[in-house]
């Protein structure tokens, strides 16, 4: 005959166990719905492209002449960093963009592809280099 508390024991072992793969199971699943994945211009438009999730991030550069603003929605041209692309990509945003937002400025857009060259960025990061320093408008400056 087993003692008592040994059946306790495994019960309480199973349960914890049990708890701890329920929840290794439903944090892996809530990571794998956010997760957002990065390609390059030239990638998107290859043509073999498939992306792994519908909403994904592209990171480029905006073509210089290409920003037109429509209230606040804003469109401009995607060109690949490095490789060159056969067309570039065509961004819509509607919303702020951030101060750092120019033409021929690196940029990173999260969104969904709309047509083959067509994005419909919701959000819209500006990068910059490690030499960046920012316009700082002292209080004295602005009064004077």
């Amino acid at each position: 005959m087993k003692p008592p508390h040994r059946n306790r024991r495994l019960g309480l072992i199973a349960l914890v166990g049990g708890s701890l793969i329920v929840g290794v199971a439903l944090i892996l699943s809530a990571l794998n719905e956010n997760t957002q994945f990065f390609y390059n211009p030239a990638d998107v438009l290859a043509e073999n492209f498939e992306p792994k999730s519908e909403t994904f991030r592209i990171g480029g550069l905006v073509v210089d002449g290409t920003v037109v603003h429509e209230g606040i929605t804003t469109t401009f041209d995607l060109a690949d960093f490095e490789r060159p692309t056969p067309s570039p990509i065509r961004v819509t945003h509607s919303g702020q963009l951030p101060n750092l937002f120019r033409e021929g400025q690196g940029v990173v857009v999260s969104g969904r592809m709309v047509s083959e060259t067509e994005f419909l960025a919701d959000d819209v990061l500006a990068k910059h280099d490690e030499n960046y320093q920012p316009k700082i408008e002292y209080q004295d400056d602005i009064e004077s």
